[in-house]
Protein backbone atom coordinates (compact mmCIF):
# COMPACT_ATOMS: atom_id res chain seq x y z
CA UNK A 1 0.00 0.00 0.00
CA UNK A 2 1.78 3.79 -1.48
CA UNK A 3 1.37 5.92 1.20
CA UNK A 4 1.76 9.70 1.10
CA UNK A 5 4.90 11.77 0.94
CA UNK A 6 4.53 13.20 3.98
CA UNK A 7 3.80 9.83 5.85
CA UNK A 8 6.32 7.70 4.10
CA UNK A 9 8.95 10.17 5.34
CA UNK A 10 7.13 10.34 8.83
CA UNK A 11 7.45 6.46 8.86
CA UNK A 12 10.66 6.38 7.92
CA UNK A 13 12.08 8.73 10.68
CA UNK A 14 9.83 7.13 13.39
CA UNK A 15 11.46 3.56 12.65
CA UNK A 16 14.61 4.37 11.49
CA UNK A 17 17.37 3.18 14.46
CA UNK A 18 20.50 2.73 13.25
CA UNK A 19 21.38 6.98 11.66
CA UNK A 20 21.47 8.08 15.15
CA UNK A 21 21.47 6.04 18.27
CA UNK A 22 21.16 8.89 20.79
CA UNK A 23 17.57 10.20 19.21
CA UNK A 24 16.51 6.43 18.74
CA UNK A 25 16.98 6.15 22.24
CA UNK A 26 14.84 9.44 23.17
CA UNK A 27 12.18 7.65 20.65
CA UNK A 28 12.21 4.37 22.18
CA UNK A 29 11.88 5.66 25.61
CA UNK A 30 9.27 8.09 24.77
CA UNK A 31 7.29 5.09 23.58
CA UNK A 32 8.32 3.36 26.55
CA UNK A 33 7.25 6.37 28.70
CA UNK A 34 3.80 6.70 26.83
CA UNK A 35 3.07 2.99 26.99
CA UNK A 36 4.19 2.80 31.03
CA UNK A 37 1.73 5.77 32.40
CA UNK A 38 -1.05 4.16 29.45
CA UNK A 39 -1.12 1.16 31.20
CA UNK A 40 -0.96 2.90 34.97
CA UNK A 41 -3.86 4.72 34.38
CA UNK A 42 -5.91 2.01 32.83
CA UNK A 43 -4.91 -0.23 36.05
CA UNK A 44 -5.08 2.23 38.42
CA UNK A 45 -8.73 3.54 37.03
CA UNK A 46 -9.66 0.03 36.41
CA UNK A 47 -9.23 -0.78 40.23
CA UNK A 48 -10.54 2.42 41.51
CA UNK A 49 -13.92 1.27 39.59
CA UNK A 50 -13.74 -1.74 41.07
CA UNK A 51 -13.58 -0.29 44.76
CA UNK A 52 -16.25 2.21 43.40
CA UNK A 53 -18.50 -0.68 42.46
CA UNK A 54 -18.03 -2.84 45.35
CA UNK A 55 -18.99 0.47 47.87
CA UNK A 56 -21.91 0.96 45.07
CA UNK A 57 -23.23 -2.65 45.75
CA UNK A 58 -22.94 -3.40 49.29
CA UNK A 59 -23.67 -0.17 50.98
CA UNK A 60 -26.13 1.22 48.87
CA UNK A 61 -27.39 -2.37 48.92
CA UNK A 62 -28.54 -1.88 52.55
CA UNK A 63 -28.83 2.44 52.61
CA UNK A 64 -32.15 2.92 50.95
CA UNK A 65 -31.51 4.58 47.60
CA UNK A 66 -34.74 6.69 47.54
CA UNK A 67 -37.34 7.12 50.07
CA UNK A 68 -40.45 9.27 49.93
CA UNK A 69 -42.66 10.27 52.96
CA UNK A 70 -45.52 9.12 51.54
CA UNK A 71 -47.43 6.54 50.06
CA UNK A 72 -47.14 6.07 46.31
CA UNK A 73 -49.47 5.11 44.02
CA UNK A 74 -48.59 2.38 41.01
CA UNK A 75 -49.69 4.69 38.18
CA UNK A 76 -47.13 6.90 39.86
CA UNK A 77 -44.38 4.63 40.29
CA UNK A 78 -44.32 3.57 36.94
CA UNK A 79 -43.93 7.27 35.59
CA UNK A 80 -40.69 7.41 37.88
CA UNK A 81 -37.24 7.04 35.66
CA UNK A 82 -34.80 4.24 36.46
CA UNK A 83 -37.35 2.43 39.08
CA UNK A 84 -37.39 -1.25 38.71
CA UNK A 85 -39.70 -1.81 42.46
CA UNK A 86 -41.05 -0.16 45.50
CA UNK A 87 -42.48 -0.91 48.54
CA UNK A 88 -44.09 0.14 51.97
CA UNK A 89 -41.41 0.94 54.40
CA UNK A 90 -40.40 2.34 57.88
CA UNK A 91 -37.06 3.26 59.40
CA UNK A 92 -36.49 4.18 63.25
CA UNK A 93 -33.08 4.04 65.45
CA UNK A 94 -33.65 2.08 68.32
CA UNK A 95 -31.46 -0.19 70.77
CA UNK A 96 -30.47 -3.85 70.35
CA UNK A 97 -29.96 -6.00 73.67
CA UNK A 98 -28.38 -9.54 74.74
CA UNK A 99 -26.75 -11.19 77.30
CA UNK A 100 -23.15 -9.36 75.72
CA UNK A 101 -24.54 -5.93 75.53
CA UNK A 102 -26.39 -3.75 73.60
CA UNK A 103 -25.64 -1.53 70.20
CA UNK A 104 -27.29 0.93 68.83
CA UNK A 105 -28.95 0.03 65.61
CA UNK A 106 -31.67 1.29 62.45
CA UNK A 107 -34.28 -0.87 62.53
CA UNK A 108 -35.79 -1.01 58.40
CA UNK A 109 -39.56 -2.30 58.55
CA UNK A 110 -39.68 -4.43 55.39
CA UNK A 111 -41.66 -6.30 52.85
CA UNK A 112 -40.31 -9.49 52.46
CA UNK A 113 -41.69 -10.70 49.48
CA UNK A 114 -40.16 -7.71 48.05
CA UNK A 115 -36.55 -7.74 49.33
CA UNK A 116 -36.40 -11.02 48.53
CA UNK A 117 -37.01 -10.78 44.94
CA UNK A 118 -35.42 -6.95 44.66
CA UNK A 119 -32.38 -6.10 47.51
CA UNK A 120 -28.87 -6.92 47.74
CA UNK A 121 -28.95 -8.59 50.81
CA UNK A 122 -31.06 -11.95 50.09
CA UNK A 123 -28.25 -12.68 48.20
CA UNK A 124 -26.13 -12.57 50.83
CA UNK A 125 -27.96 -14.54 53.62
CA UNK A 126 -25.54 -16.72 55.23
CA UNK A 127 -28.53 -18.28 57.01
CA UNK A 128 -32.69 -17.71 56.85
CA UNK A 129 -34.76 -15.92 54.38
CA UNK A 130 -37.03 -12.98 54.46
CA UNK A 131 -40.07 -14.94 53.99
CA UNK A 132 -39.22 -15.67 58.07
CA UNK A 133 -40.22 -12.23 58.44
CA UNK A 134 -44.07 -13.05 59.06
CA UNK A 135 -46.04 -10.28 60.60
CA UNK A 136 -46.74 -10.64 64.83
CA UNK A 137 -43.69 -13.22 64.24
CA UNK A 138 -41.20 -10.51 65.69
CA UNK A 139 -38.00 -12.21 63.62
CA UNK A 140 -35.67 -10.08 62.66
CA UNK A 141 -32.69 -10.55 59.91
CA UNK A 142 -29.17 -8.60 61.42
CA UNK A 143 -25.52 -8.08 59.99
CA UNK A 144 -22.91 -11.14 61.16
CA UNK A 145 -21.01 -8.33 62.05
CA UNK A 146 -23.48 -6.96 64.52
CA UNK A 147 -24.45 -10.88 64.95
CA UNK A 148 -20.41 -11.12 66.07
CA UNK A 149 -20.84 -8.00 68.68
CA UNK A 150 -23.46 -8.97 70.40
CA UNK A 151 -22.63 -13.15 70.12
CA UNK A 152 -25.79 -14.41 68.67
CA UNK A 153 -26.67 -17.36 66.79
CA UNK A 154 -30.06 -18.15 64.58
CA UNK A 155 -32.76 -18.81 67.09
CA UNK A 156 -31.57 -16.60 70.03
CA UNK A 157 -33.76 -13.86 71.60
CA UNK A 158 -32.61 -9.97 71.97
CA UNK A 159 -34.92 -7.32 73.06
CA UNK A 160 -35.66 -4.72 70.93
CA UNK A 161 -36.01 -0.61 72.30
CA UNK A 162 -37.70 2.56 71.04
CA UNK A 163 -36.72 5.36 72.88
CA UNK A 164 -38.86 7.57 70.15
CA UNK A 165 -41.94 5.36 70.93
CA UNK A 166 -41.84 5.32 74.72
CA UNK A 167 -45.15 4.57 77.03
CA UNK A 168 -45.81 6.06 80.43
CA UNK A 169 -45.82 2.99 83.30
CA UNK A 170 -45.76 3.02 87.15
CA UNK A 171 -42.28 2.96 87.00
CA UNK A 172 -42.03 6.28 84.71
CA UNK A 173 -41.67 6.76 81.11
CA UNK A 174 -40.45 3.48 79.15
CA UNK A 175 -39.10 2.75 75.97
CA UNK A 176 -41.08 0.94 73.54
CA UNK A 177 -39.94 -2.97 73.99
CA UNK A 178 -40.06 -6.09 72.58
CA UNK A 179 -38.26 -9.35 72.41
CA UNK A 180 -37.02 -10.65 69.08
CA UNK A 181 -36.17 -13.84 67.50
CA UNK A 182 -32.46 -13.94 65.22
CA UNK A 183 -34.09 -15.68 62.12
CA UNK A 184 -31.34 -14.69 59.58
CA UNK A 185 -27.18 -13.67 59.51
CA UNK A 186 -26.85 -11.87 56.28
CA UNK A 187 -23.29 -10.27 55.42
CA UNK A 188 -22.12 -8.25 52.40
CA UNK A 189 -18.72 -6.99 53.93
CA UNK A 190 -19.75 -3.60 54.76
CA UNK A 191 -19.68 -0.84 57.43
CA UNK A 192 -23.88 -1.20 57.33
CA UNK A 193 -23.63 -5.03 58.41
CA UNK A 194 -23.31 -3.47 62.39
CA UNK A 195 -25.91 -0.77 61.79
CA UNK A 196 -29.12 -2.58 59.83
CA UNK A 197 -31.70 -4.81 61.45
CA UNK A 198 -34.97 -6.25 59.24
CA UNK A 199 -38.10 -6.76 60.50
CA UNK A 200 -41.58 -6.98 59.34
CA UNK A 201 -43.27 -3.87 58.31
CA UNK A 202 -46.28 -4.58 60.41
CA UNK A 203 -43.68 -5.88 63.53
CA UNK A 204 -41.92 -3.12 63.72
CA UNK A 205 -45.33 -0.79 63.28
CA UNK A 206 -46.45 -2.27 66.48
CA UNK A 207 -43.67 -1.54 68.28
CA UNK A 208 -43.71 2.13 67.12
CA UNK A 209 -47.11 2.25 68.62
CA UNK A 210 -49.10 3.25 65.47
CA UNK A 211 -52.02 2.60 64.34
CA UNK A 212 -52.12 -0.61 61.81
CA UNK A 213 -53.63 2.01 58.96
CA UNK A 214 -51.36 4.70 59.65
CA UNK A 215 -49.43 5.61 55.76
CA UNK A 216 -45.96 3.89 55.31
CA UNK A 217 -43.42 5.73 53.44
CA UNK A 218 -42.57 4.26 50.33
CA UNK A 219 -38.68 3.10 49.65
CA UNK A 220 -38.16 3.15 45.71
CA UNK A 221 -35.58 0.60 44.27
CA UNK A 222 -33.49 1.99 41.20
CA UNK A 223 -31.89 0.30 38.57
CA UNK A 224 -28.87 2.34 39.07
CA UNK A 225 -28.27 4.01 42.31
CA UNK A 226 -26.33 7.05 40.74
CA UNK A 227 -29.09 8.01 39.23
CA UNK A 228 -31.46 9.39 41.88
CA UNK A 229 -31.43 13.05 41.23
CA UNK A 230 -34.11 12.01 38.00
CA UNK A 231 -36.12 10.00 40.71
CA UNK A 232 -36.00 12.91 43.35
CA UNK A 233 -36.92 15.90 40.41
CA UNK A 234 -39.89 13.63 39.11
CA UNK A 235 -41.06 13.68 42.06
CA UNK A 236 -40.89 17.47 42.99
CA UNK A 237 -43.89 18.28 41.52
CA UNK A 238 -45.67 16.50 43.89
CA UNK A 239 -44.58 18.48 46.76
CA UNK A 240 -43.81 14.78 48.37
CA UNK A 241 -40.38 15.12 50.81
CA UNK A 242 -37.91 12.77 49.38
CA UNK A 243 -34.82 11.35 50.93
CA UNK A 244 -31.85 10.03 49.16
CA UNK A 245 -28.59 7.82 49.78
CA UNK A 246 -26.49 11.39 49.31
CA UNK A 247 -28.07 12.45 52.58
CA UNK A 248 -26.25 9.27 54.26
CA UNK A 249 -23.52 8.47 52.26
CA UNK A 250 -22.52 10.90 50.20
CA UNK A 251 -19.39 12.07 51.97
CA UNK A 252 -17.66 8.96 50.91
CA UNK A 253 -18.53 8.42 47.73
CA UNK A 254 -17.33 11.80 46.91
CA UNK A 255 -13.93 11.06 48.56
CA UNK A 256 -13.65 8.13 46.67
CA UNK A 257 -14.49 10.18 43.42
CA UNK A 258 -11.66 12.76 44.58
CA UNK A 259 -9.14 9.84 45.22
CA UNK A 260 -10.04 8.54 41.74
CA UNK A 261 -9.80 12.45 40.34
CA UNK A 262 -6.82 12.71 41.46
CA UNK A 263 -4.52 9.74 40.65
CA UNK A 264 -6.56 10.35 37.22
CA UNK A 265 -4.26 13.54 36.89
CA UNK A 266 -1.24 12.07 38.72
CA UNK A 267 -0.86 9.72 36.68
CA UNK A 268 -1.28 11.48 33.50
CA UNK A 269 1.86 13.22 34.14
CA UNK A 270 3.78 10.34 33.39
CA UNK A 271 2.09 10.61 30.10
CA UNK A 272 2.82 14.34 29.76
CA UNK A 273 6.50 13.71 30.75
CA UNK A 274 6.75 11.14 27.58
CA UNK A 275 5.12 13.70 25.33
CA UNK A 276 8.05 16.46 26.45
CA UNK A 277 10.27 13.38 25.32
CA UNK A 278 8.61 13.77 22.06
CA UNK A 279 9.53 17.08 22.14
CA UNK A 280 12.91 16.56 22.69
CA UNK A 281 13.53 13.35 20.31
CA UNK A 282 11.78 15.84 17.02
CA UNK A 283 13.76 18.33 17.90
CA UNK A 284 17.10 16.69 17.62
CA UNK A 285 15.71 14.88 14.38
CA UNK A 286 14.97 18.64 12.86
CA UNK A 287 18.55 19.51 14.01
CA UNK A 288 20.11 16.48 12.22
CA UNK A 289 17.76 16.22 9.45
CA UNK A 290 18.04 19.57 7.81
CA UNK A 291 20.22 19.02 5.14
CA UNK A 292 16.79 16.73 3.83
CA UNK A 293 14.92 19.31 4.69
CA UNK A 294 16.24 21.94 2.65
CA UNK A 295 16.35 19.10 -0.30
CA UNK A 296 12.85 18.29 0.39
CA UNK A 297 11.92 21.97 0.06
CA UNK A 298 14.26 23.09 -2.95
CA UNK A 299 12.14 19.90 -4.49
CA UNK A 300 8.89 21.03 -4.77
CA UNK A 301 7.66 20.48 -0.87
CA UNK A 302 5.65 23.10 1.32
CA UNK A 303 6.29 24.15 4.39
CA UNK A 304 2.65 22.58 5.49
CA UNK A 305 3.43 19.54 3.93
CA UNK A 306 7.43 19.65 5.52
CA UNK A 307 4.95 20.28 9.24
CA UNK A 308 3.28 17.24 8.25
CA UNK A 309 5.76 15.21 8.11
CA UNK A 310 6.69 15.75 11.81
CA UNK A 311 3.34 15.73 13.29
CA UNK A 312 2.85 12.17 11.70
CA UNK A 313 6.22 11.47 13.27
CA UNK A 314 5.28 12.04 16.54
CA UNK A 315 1.12 10.86 15.87
CA UNK A 316 3.32 7.09 14.81
CA UNK A 317 5.64 7.46 18.28
CA UNK A 318 2.53 8.11 20.44
CA UNK A 319 0.46 5.21 18.30
CA UNK A 320 2.96 2.60 18.93
CA UNK A 321 3.27 3.77 22.86
CA UNK A 322 -0.48 3.92 22.93
CA UNK A 323 -1.29 0.28 21.05
CA UNK A 324 1.71 -1.53 23.70
CA UNK A 325 -0.15 0.51 26.65
CA UNK A 326 -3.37 -0.46 25.55
CA UNK A 327 -2.69 -4.12 25.60
CA UNK A 328 -0.61 -4.44 28.39
CA UNK A 329 -2.95 -2.61 30.31
CA UNK A 330 -5.65 -4.41 29.62
CA UNK A 331 -3.94 -7.80 29.61
CA UNK A 332 -2.99 -6.92 33.56
CA UNK A 333 -5.80 -5.83 34.53
CA UNK A 334 -7.85 -8.92 33.10
CA UNK A 335 -5.37 -10.91 35.51
CA UNK A 336 -4.39 -9.00 37.79
CA UNK A 337 -4.85 -11.11 40.66
CA UNK A 338 -3.30 -13.73 39.16
CA UNK A 339 -0.78 -11.72 38.81
CA UNK A 340 -0.62 -11.22 42.38
CA UNK A 341 -0.57 -14.27 43.71
CA UNK A 342 1.90 -15.32 41.55
CA UNK A 343 4.18 -12.23 43.10
CA UNK A 344 3.31 -13.78 46.13
CA UNK A 345 1.86 -10.46 47.18
CA UNK A 346 -1.37 -11.50 49.57
CA UNK A 347 -3.46 -8.53 48.54
CA UNK A 348 -7.56 -9.28 49.53
CA UNK A 349 -9.42 -6.34 49.44
CA UNK A 350 -12.84 -7.26 48.10
CA UNK A 351 -15.46 -7.66 50.71
CA UNK A 352 -15.39 -11.38 49.72
CA UNK A 353 -12.40 -12.18 49.83
CA UNK A 354 -11.82 -12.72 46.12
CA UNK A 355 -8.96 -10.00 45.71
CA UNK A 356 -8.90 -6.84 44.48
CA UNK A 357 -11.74 -5.92 42.35
CA UNK A 358 -11.35 -4.54 39.25
CA UNK A 359 -14.19 -3.17 36.73
CA UNK A 360 -12.55 -2.23 33.06
CA UNK A 361 -14.96 0.85 31.54
CA UNK A 362 -13.86 0.70 27.92
CA UNK A 363 -15.62 4.28 27.23
CA UNK A 364 -12.43 5.12 29.90
CA UNK A 365 -10.01 3.11 28.55
CA UNK A 366 -10.67 4.74 24.82
CA UNK A 367 -10.91 8.05 26.71
CA UNK A 368 -7.12 8.17 27.87
CA UNK A 369 -5.82 6.22 24.84
CA UNK A 370 -7.42 9.00 22.67
CA UNK A 371 -6.01 11.73 25.22
CA UNK A 372 -2.63 10.65 25.06
CA UNK A 373 -2.17 10.26 21.48
CA UNK A 374 -3.72 14.14 21.05
CA UNK A 375 -0.69 14.67 23.93
CA UNK A 376 1.40 13.22 21.16
CA UNK A 377 0.47 15.68 18.50
CA UNK A 378 0.23 18.74 20.94
CA UNK A 379 4.02 17.69 21.81
CA UNK A 380 4.92 17.46 17.73
CA UNK A 381 3.50 21.05 17.08
CA UNK A 382 7.09 22.29 18.18
CA UNK A 383 9.49 20.71 16.20
CA UNK A 384 7.05 20.73 13.17
CA UNK A 385 6.69 24.52 13.23
CA UNK A 386 11.03 24.43 13.54
CA UNK A 387 11.51 22.39 10.73
CA UNK A 388 8.57 24.13 8.45
CA UNK A 389 10.92 27.28 9.07
CA UNK A 390 14.19 25.93 8.10
CA UNK A 391 15.83 27.81 5.68
CA UNK A 392 17.24 25.69 2.91
CA UNK A 393 20.08 28.17 1.50
CA UNK A 394 21.56 28.26 4.91
CA UNK A 395 20.84 24.77 5.65
CA UNK A 396 22.74 23.20 2.55
CA UNK A 397 25.36 25.91 3.35
CA UNK A 398 26.35 24.28 6.76
CA UNK A 399 26.47 20.96 5.19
Amino acid sequence: MSLPLPAFIALRYATAGKQNSFVSFINKFSVAGIALGLAALIIVLSVMNGFESQLKQRVLGIVPQVVAYAPLSDETITTLPGVRAAMPYRETEGVIQSRQGLRGVQIHGVDANVMSAQSIVSDNLLTGRFSDLAARSFHVIIGRALATQLDVRPGDRLRVMLAGASIYTPFGRMPSQRLVTVSGIYDLGSQMDSKVVYMSLADLTRLMRLRADTPANTRLFLDDAFAYQQVVDALAPLEITVDNWRSRQGPLFDAVKMEKNMMFLMLLLIIAVAAFNIVSALVMVVSEKQGDIAILQTQGMTGRRMMSVFMLNGLFNGVKGALIGLVAGVAIVINLNTLLELLGIPIVLSADGAGVPVVIQWSQVILVTVFSLMLCVLASVYPATRAMRVNPATALQNE
